[in-house]
């Protein structure tokens, strides 16, 4: 009988089978390895107040995260990031959206929510504002449609820490549009203190080159700096909640471009993380009791010049990033920064090791790009904190 296998065919399928085992059979095995992983079940609520489009962008990354680590709701089911949250709904009406939030709920349905709850999240309460879904920006300061912390809120808050249950807060929780009221209750119960100074990297401040700079900071910066701008190339912006505004130049009032997330190696609760890694989003600058401890702190490496500044502002030379502190068998935590924000799709998370796949591929050092930041810091920090609330409400 004719052989059928010619050896031009053996040729062709040598050159072929690497690319058809590392496109169809790692993947395969990768999302068999997953599958079969049991299943955790924990009870996540997430606010999230920002969220202008279905692209969800302020809490998407979260929900891969529970989903990859295969947390579920008491029901059984994975959490979906277009449904199991409170906060904003956008839709096409000419409301742009609905609410549903915790100012809702009765008290003995917020009562109700504590009880059964094991992380309360808060990933951001800034809000919608009508220039979210215009085409054009305006040039005066946007309405706010929806945003800020409520009574809902604070009554959970309060509810689920007097349960020593784990909190976990991010920027923007406490500043604007929060009303002062609510925001000090936040501060007392969770055992920090906003500064009021929130601040940001620009790779340019040549405000003919870089367009993202916002109108309001320039302008309020020209008439409190005697009509003058800042020197062209990279700088922080500082901005105060009464309206005050600085900058700081690269190379004048600080040192390495951007700022700096910087992670002691040896930390007292055992995280595991880079010592360094480029932060270059919003954060804002808080106060913590002694009973926190700092995960990681923000470095902006200022010079002489940028520490007699940062005195003038009423700032410390190193400010918190992400800071933890025990209650119980829970902890609370407070990411100084925008750190779920997520612009950019991270793809099913059905297939397990893609953390460690996708961290080869996002160099740690690249501050432009959002995934590197998630893959590289965030991920593995939220990742450690849910295994650690997991570990610990199973441990009796």
């Amino acid at each position: 009988m004719k052989n059928i296998v010619t050896e031009e065919f053996k040729v062709f399928f040598g050159r072929v089978f690497p690319f058809i085992f590392v496109l169809i059979f790692i993947p395969l095995i990768s999302f068999l390895i997953w599958f079969i992983y049991p299943t955790k079940e924990m009870e996540v609520l997430i606010i999230d107040k920002t969220v202008p489009s279905d692209s969800y962008q302020e809490h998407r990354s979260i929900f891969w995260a529970l989903e990859y680590l295969k947390f579920q709701n008491k029901e059984g089911d994975f959490y979906d990031a277009g449904s199991d949250y409170f906060g904003f709904f956008p839709d096409k009406t000419p409301s742009y959206g609905t609410s549903r939030d915790l100012s809702q709920l009765s008290e003995n349905e917020i009562v109700e929510h504590a009880d059964k709850l094991d992380v309360l999240y808060f990933a951001d309460t800034y809000g919608v504002f009508e220039d979210d879904f215009q085409s054009v920006a305006s040039e005066e300061i946007s309405k706010k449609i929806y945003g800020g912390l409520n009574r809902g809120d604070i009554n959970l808050l309060r509810e689920v820490a007097s349960q020593n249950k784990t909190i976990i807060a991010e920027f923007n929780t406490m500043a604007s549009p929060t009303p002062l009221g609510i925001r000090t209750e936040f501060e007392n119960l969770m055992g920090l203190k906003w500064t009021g100074w929130i601040a940001r990297y620009f790779d340019e401040m040549d405000t003919t080159i870089n367009s993202d700079i916002p109108n309001w900071f320039i302008s309020q910066y020209v008439e409190q700096h005697d009509s003058t701008w800042v020197s062209a190339g990279p700088g922080i912006v500082f901005v105060h909640e009464n309206g005050t505004v600085e900058a700081f130049s690269n190379g004048l009032d600080y040192n390495g471009e951007t700022p700096k997330i910087r992670t002691q190696r040896v930390n007292q609760h055992g995280f595991k993380l880079p010592e360094i890694v480029p932060y270059p989003d919003w954060f804002d600058i808080v106060l913590i009791e002694r009973d926190y401890q700092v995960i990681s702190y923000y470095d902006i490496d200022p010079s002489d010049q940028g520490k007699e500044k940062l005195r003038d502002m009423g700032l410390p030379r190193y400010f918190p990033a992400a800071v933890v502190k025990d209650v119980g068998k829970g902890q609370y935590y407070y990411f100084a920064g925008d750190f779920s924000d997520m612009p950019n799709s991270t793809g099913s998370p059905k297939f397990q090791g893609l953390p460690f796949l996708w961290r080869g591929f996002h160099v740690v050092t690249d501050y432009a790009d959002r995934e590197s930041f998630y893959w590289n810091y965030f991920y593995p920090l939220l990742s450690q904190i849910l295994e650690k609330t997991y570990d610990e409400k199973h441990a009796d």
